[in-house]
Order: C-alpha cells, then sequence, then structure tokens
C-alpha cells in the first residue's frame, strides 16, 4: 500500500506491523533440496543417440545463418539457376540474359570459405537493406583439372539458397564472367 492509496484525511505514516497484518511467519529458514527424484530414462536406442549427435553437429554447421557444409557439388561449367516459388517465368528469363542491371557486385576471388560466407551474407543483407533489387556475385571458376568438383562456387549455391532475401539467381552472360559468376535477385522491400 503506498502513501498515494491512502485518503487524504488518514494518516499517511503507516507502521510497518500494519502493514504485516495478516501475513504468516515462516517456520522453516532453509530452503527444501531434496525434490522428489524424477526416472532417469536410459538413451540405450539408436534414435536417441543419434538426435543427440545431430544437436551437437548442428551447432557446430551453422554459422550466421548459413549452413558451413556444401550439400550439394557442382563442377566449373556447371550453369547455376534457382527461383524460390512465385518467382515468374518471364522474370527468371530477364535474370538470365542479364537484362536487369545490377546494382552492386562482390568478387569472392582468394578468399578462404568460412571469410567467403561472411563477407557473402554480410553484403547479401547490405544490399537487402539498402533495397537494391539485383546484384552481382563472382566466386570464380576452379583452376581445376575438368570434372572436378568447384569448391566456392557449390558454397556460394548453397548458401545463396539458404538467404532468406534472395529469391532467385542464375548463372551470369559470359561478358559479365558465365559459370563464374551470378546474377543474385532480392526480395523487394515492403
Amino acid at each position: 500500500m503506498s502513501e498515494n492509496d491512502l485518503p487524504d484525511n488518514e494518516n499517511t505514516e503507516v507502521d510497518f506491523a500494519s502493514a504485516m497484518q495478516g501475513v504468516t511467519r515462516i517456520t522453516n529458514d532453509r530452503a527444501d533440496l531434496r525434490g522428489r527424484p524424477k526416472k532417469l530414462r536410459l538413451a540405450d536406442d539408436e534414435t536417441t543417440r543419434y538426435k543427440r549427435q545431430m544437436a551437437v553437429t548442428d551447432e557446430e554447421m551453422i554459422v550466421d545463418g548459413l549452413n558451413s557444409e556444401v550439400i550439394n557439388l557442382v563442377e566449373t561449367e556447371d550453369e547455376l539457376i534457382f527461383a524460390a516459388p512465385g518467382v515468374q517465368l518471364k522474370l527468371m528469363k530477364r535474370l538470365k540474359q542479364g537484362h536487369i542491371p545490377w546494382d552492386a557486385g562482390l568478387d569472392l576471388h582468394g578468399y578462404i570459405i568460412d571469410d567467403a560466407r561472411t563477407e557473402l551474407s554480410s553484403f547479401i543483407r547490405e544490399c537487402s537493406l539498402q533495397q537494391l533489387r539485383c546484384v552481382m556475385v563472382i566466386h570464380g571458376k576452379s583452376n581445376s583439372v575438368e570434372s572436378q568438383h568447384a569448391l566456392m562456387k557449390s558454397y556460394v549455391n548453397d548458401w545463396l539458397r539458404q538467404m532468406p532475401q534472395v529469391i532467385a539467381f542464375t548463372s551470369a552472360q559470359p561478358k559479365d564472367g558465365g559459370t563464374g559468376a551470378l546474377y543474385v535477385l532480392l526480395k523487394r522491400a515492403k
């Protein structure tokens, strides 16, 4: 009860004994730490062990919201194309033909995988905040033997699919880097 709750005609000084009226004193001054023992269920079955193992590995696999393991390996000359549900075919054709001008670009040449993931994530997030519509990401071509996988390209392919800001991407036209670069279409801000 505060002083503001009292009527004006009553005494505004309240003594402690009257404030504690009706409250019972606790007789025990120690906490009860015994509690009821819970039944422990042993995890002997394979499913439980698998779930626990996956919970531990999942923590390590997600960095900055992006999976740190490549899901789909692609080759150097593979053309990449992705469209989220609802993206119109006409828009995808314009993107693939390079008819949507790109507003910013990111070159990932020389980056190690972890740094590339951080740079790509920051770049896409920043471009989205600036409400850019189309950007270019250069992942490069692997200088490897034919039929060998291009790691950076594979990672970028997977990461872009995981980003909520990205609604579509496709390999660039030869004049812009061909299969070593991507046109990336970003979600319009509402």
